[in-house]
Formats: structure tokens, sequence, C-alpha cells
């Protein structure tokens, strides 16, 4: 039987939107180098994602060299964003951290505010090592984290996939199913290993970068937007509540910590370390 390995690797430039799923990716310590250190936020500075904005899901965003962002949506241009060079920061609302960031400009503004119909603004992450501390009771002192949810990275398993999948068939919203991994906006997706096996992980090894499993991962509306489409259903929360209720938490995947640095491609072992 084949080992378990890394199948694929997605980066998320800008939060919320739709990116790429390169073959390799270096890992720093606050995540994926280029993963969601972009933002869009709203007229009170608070984050804008998918939850209020499922049309978020039909934009685009490719990193270019230098850090560049190109930025597609249907019915709007093509639109290249430099890496803001000046210092003057704001502060922005992710869930309940207040983090410093720096404005993109006002073509950017203008680009989603188009698309959108509201009131929005662009910002960037200059300096993701110091801006925003990962809560400390999953934590060491000096962690950091992106404009991601709350964890450096998202792991989730082929093999949870599919029997999800399976349980979706049984439900009332069969229909809906089955499911792709997209729904569930991981970092990092691994083949190979048994159907929620990763609720016992507390440390991971993808190549030659050593994770630790900071807690299981908690699934909001978004997992239920179509990602070709920004339509929403039921799935897969109504199956998540029926079989994966951690408390008060619906849960699906594993978020990450990195214990080091380096560079991580599809095809690398996956081990579990303990």
């Amino acid at each position: 039987m084949p080992k378990p390995a890394l199948q694929s690797i997605h980066l998320y430039p800008v939060k919320s939107i739709a990116g790429s799923g390169p073959g390799e990716a270096v890992v720093e310590p606050w995540g994926l180098a280029g993963d969601r250190r972009w933002l869009l936020i709203d007229a009170e500075r608070r984050q804008i994602t998918q939850r209020q904005q499922p049309k978020l899901a039909l934009a685009h965003a490719e990193v270019l060299p230098r850090g560049a962002l190109k930025l597609t949506a249907p019915g709007m241009p093509p639109l290249t964003v430099e890496v803001p060079e000046f210092e003057e920061t704001v502060p922005v609302q992710v869930w309940k951290d207040e983090v410093e960031a720096v404005p993109a400009g006002q073509a950017a503004a203008e680009w989603f505010r188009g698309y959108l119909g509201v009131e929005c603004r662009l910002v960037h992450l200059d300096a993701p090592e110091k801006r925003r501390p990962i809560a400390p009771e999953y934590g060491e002192p000096g962690d950091t984290v992106s404009f991601a949810d709350g964890f450096p990275l998202l792991l989730t398993t082929t093999s949870s996939l599919d029997a999800l999948n399976s349980l979706i068939a049984q439900g009332d919203h069969a229909d809906e199913g089955p499911l792709p991994m997209n729904r569930f906006r991981p970092n990092v997706v691994v083949d190979g290993t048994a159907p929620w096996a990763e609720d016992d992980w507390h440390r991971v090894r993808i190549g030659e970068v050593v994770f630790q499993v900071a807690n299981p991962s908690s699934r909001c509306v978004v997992t239920t937007t179509d990602q070709r489409t920004a339509e929403r259903g039921k799935e897969p929360l109504r199956t998540l509540a029926r079989h994966r209720r951690f408390g008060d938490r619906l849960v699906f995947g594993q978020n990450l910590i990195p214990r080091g640095v380096g560079t991580i491609r599809i095809g690398d072992l996956f081990e579990i370390l303990d």
C-alpha cells in the first residue's frame, strides 16, 4: 500500500478569494509564502470574507514577481496591484484581533468596489513576523499568523472528504454531494491516511518540515458556498452537525503551526510523529 503523501498545495494570496495550486511552496513560520498576505476590509476596517460576500469565490488572485497581485473577476478588467512601498499602517479587524496593515491604494479599492458594490479597501500585511500573534493557548511565544482565520496552515485529507461525502449521500441533501475539497480551502491535502485519523495527531512531517497540529478546524457558512458559482446550499454543515460536532464546533481538517521552515512539494512523504 502506498505511503501517505502530500497530494496538493493551495495558496490564497487574498483572504477568501480563489488562489492557486502550485507544485511546491516555501513554508515560513507564519504560513506558506504568499498565502493570505492581503485582506479586503469594509468602511469600519473589518475583514470582508465569503461569509458576507460569497461573490469573492469567483474572484482570483495570482502572485506575480516581487509579491505583486494580478486580480481577475467576472465582468471586471484584470488589475495588477503592487506591494505598497510606504510604511504607514492602519489598524484592521480580523476576528477579535486588531492588526496593523498597509493600504494597497485607490485603484485596488475602486476595483473591488466595482465588483462587490460595497465600500471596501485592500490592505497588505507588511511584517507577518510581528503583526499578529497566535492565541497563546495554542502556540508558543513568538508564533505569528498571516490574515488566515487563526493558524498558519490548514490540513485536510482525501479519506476524510470521502467519508464525509458518503455521509452526505445518506442525508436529506444528498443531491448537493459529493463536495469537492475546495469547499474547505485547505493549504495542504494529504492522501493515504485513514478517515478522521487526523483527530489524534499532535506532530506531523511533510517532506522536510515538521508541524504542530494545533487544533481541529471549525467550519462555517463558507463551506456551503459553491466555489464555482458562489451559490449556497445546506451541506456540508448539516452533515457535520450530525457526525462531526465537537462541543459547539463543527469540525473538518486540522490547523497547523510550522516548527521549522523549508520547501514542501506535491508527492512529499507525510509522517505522523506523535
